[in-house]
């Protein structure tokens, strides 16, 4: 999987400067998204690594040249400090999601409107291709996400949190702080007031005509939900620091999809007396997650592991207990593992805890520092990241 991986990024590298930012916003349909790397399954799982695509994107057109292709990248940073400085937007969007799966069971023709947009049933032609696309193929144009999730919340009227749980459950590259703050976006929660209009000239432009859809099939003006939060947004929190994994300590190695380049941390150098790949897609959702969501990370983990030329056990992130009781009967005194952002992994790992404490097992992470050179400047909006970004391509050495 990591070859594919390569391979594609080598295809691209080319295109990773003015081609880029010329044709990045055009949506050309299912199987002809070569505008864009399509390289953000792997980049999630850290098959790829950011640094290793921004460097090629450097070497390649040069910092200016690569520019927008590099903000690129560095948005799904942004998003992800975002979140880890408030956390509390995870957990109110989790919370959130329950309400309105409950208010879901109870009103029938809410009911009836989410599955019928689930469908791509609705009669707006760009909407319903879009979401078949989704569904078949587990990926979607960014530019077709924006005027989805508009048309979702302001033309269809639905839970925008529904549609998020689509999206997380069926994208290949579906990422808590990515696609939940990209939705909140839209809603005009996340840039407090401003929502994201689609609009039916826009989308002729951007797909070539191939949707032509009439203005008034789409709601103009719109209205930000905000009223939804009226406190407005949390304060900015400390980062989380975790602990690192320390030598000389039975170890049982983790693997996760949340970091599927674990040699990058050179483990070996521990005593390891186990390891296991951790399946977790189906804690994205209450629903059934798309099988091509699945496969693609069991494939991850699968291919992470022969890359460490390890045979491990296979877990499932059910019973938070199991963990302990694995790690327990290797002898180990520590799991190491990949950083957990906030997400709904991190949540269930935080559930095992009692079980590791009571076991005396230390859940250590290793933290990439992308991560830690990108995550301090996320406190509001992406310019103060965007700013930053020649200063970040320096220190890391990625040019």
């Amino acid at each position: 999987m990591r070859q594919d991986a390569l391979q594609k990024l080598d295809a691209f590298a080319p295109r990773m400067g003015k081609r880029y930012a010329s044709g990045r916003n055009y949506d050309k349909g299912p199987g002809q998204h070569s505008a864009v790397s399509t390289l953000s399954p792997y980049l999630r799982r850290r098959i790829l690594t950011e640094q290793e695509v921004v460097t090629t994107a450097v070497e390649q057109h040069g910092l200016d040249g690569a520019e927008k292709f590099i903000q690129e990248v560095f948005w799904r940073g942004y998003f992800k400090g975002w979140l880890e400085r408030r956390p509390s937007i995870w957990s109110d969007y989790r919370q959130g999601l329950l309400h309105d799966a409950a208010t879901l069971d109870k009103d029938r023709r809410l009911r009836k409107a989410v599955a019928t947009a689930e469908a791509g049933a609705t009669g707006i032609d760009c909407f319903d291709a879009w979401a078949e696309e989704l569904v078949e193929s587990g990926y979607l144009h960014n530019h077709a996400r924006m005027w989805f999730a508009s048309i979702w919340i302001f033309t269809l009227e639905l839970p925008w949190r529904l549609g998020a749980d689509f999206f997380y459950r069926n994208l290949l590259d579906g990422d808590p702080a990515s696609n939940t703050l990209s939705w909140r976006w839209v809603a005009g929660l996340h840039t407090r007031g401003k929502a994201y209009q689609a609009e039916a000239w826009n989308i002729a432009k951007f797909t070539n005509q191939r949707f032509t859809p009439r203005p008034q099939d789409l709601t103009s003006p719109i209205e930000p939900l905000t009223a939804t939060e009226p406190d407005g947004l949390p304060s900015v929190t400390p980062i989380r620091t975790p602990s690192a994994p320390q030598k000389g300590v039975p170890t049982a190695l983790l693997l996760t999809e949340e970091d599927c380049m674990i040699e990058d941390f050179a483990p070996h150098a521990l005593d390891f007396c186990a390891s296991a790949k951790l399946h977790a897609s189906h804690l994205r959702s209450d629903h059934e997650v798309n099988a091509l969501v699945t496969q693609f990370e069991a494939n991850a983990l699968t291919d992470a592991a022969a890359r460490l030329d390890l045979t491990p056990d296979n877990l499932t992130a059910k019973d938070p207990a199991d963990l302990a009781k694995w790690a327990a009967k290797s002898g180990a005194k520590q799991i190491a593992t990949g950083y957990f952002p906030q997400g709904p992994l991190f949540d269930w790992m935080q559930d095992t805890q009692p079980a590791l404490d009571d076991a005396g097992i230390t859940l250590t992470e290793w933290q990439r520092d992308w991560d830690t050179a990108i995550w301090p400047h996320a406190t509001a909006g992406f310019f103060k990241v965007k700013k930053a970004v020649p200063m970040i391509v320096q220190d890391l050495g990625l040019q």
